[in-house]
């Protein structure tokens, strides 16, 4: 029996058994300023901060972000390393990475991956209600890429988190 549910060139069909029990668990991006950052996905996005590690002689802090449901946060753990370890098994984590100093430097921005040369591309949040979602997007005053009735794929929007990086917005059910 195939493992997949496509085809397309390239594919292994007998995976080494050593990667049955990886999982796909996070996304770094690098931001600027944290406090922006921070503001933008748990407010705007509505994650939760699941940990924060701080490396003070390499001057740089990592915040792991993530939802969890409000049942699920009553049972998270209060150790930093214990917290670690859920962040770590678990799919689904955006990591931010804030290198310090870069949100005293006005001249300072990152690489979207939108603009030439184009290279990464988006993260994207599954939402219940796209026209919902956007509403309140807009109301926040969050820039926009793409609203959901522009362009040749409609019921899917695009918008940008504080440093440029695009978050595409769709629906669970399509």
């Amino acid at each position: 029996m195939n493992r997949h549910f496509e085809q397309a060139d390239g594919l292994c069909d007998a995976p080494d058994a050593a990667t049955r029990e990886f999982l796909f668990n996070h996304t770094m991006l690098r931001v600027k300023d944290p406090q922006r950052s921070l503001d933008f996905y748990t407010r705007v996005l509505g994650m939760r901060l699941l940990n924060r590690l701080d490396f003070e002689g390499a001057n740089f802090t990592l915040y792991f972000l993530g939802y969890v449901d409000d049942a699920e946060a009553a049972q998270w753990p209060a150790e930093r390393g214990a917290r670690q370890t859920e962040v770590f098994n678990r799919p689904g984590v955006l990591e931010l990475t804030h290198n310090r100093g870069t949100e005293d430097d006005p001249g300072f921005s990152y690489h979207d991956g939108n603009e030439e040369p184009k290279g990464f591309g988006h993260i994207a949040i599954t939402v219940p209600d796209v026209y919902a979602a956007c509403e309140r997007f807009e109301q926040l005053g969050v820039d926009f890429v793409k609203r959901p009735d522009e362009g040749g794929m409609k019921g899917l929007a695009f918008i940008r988190d504080p440093d440029g990086y695009w978050v595409e917005i769709c629906a669970r059910e399509r």
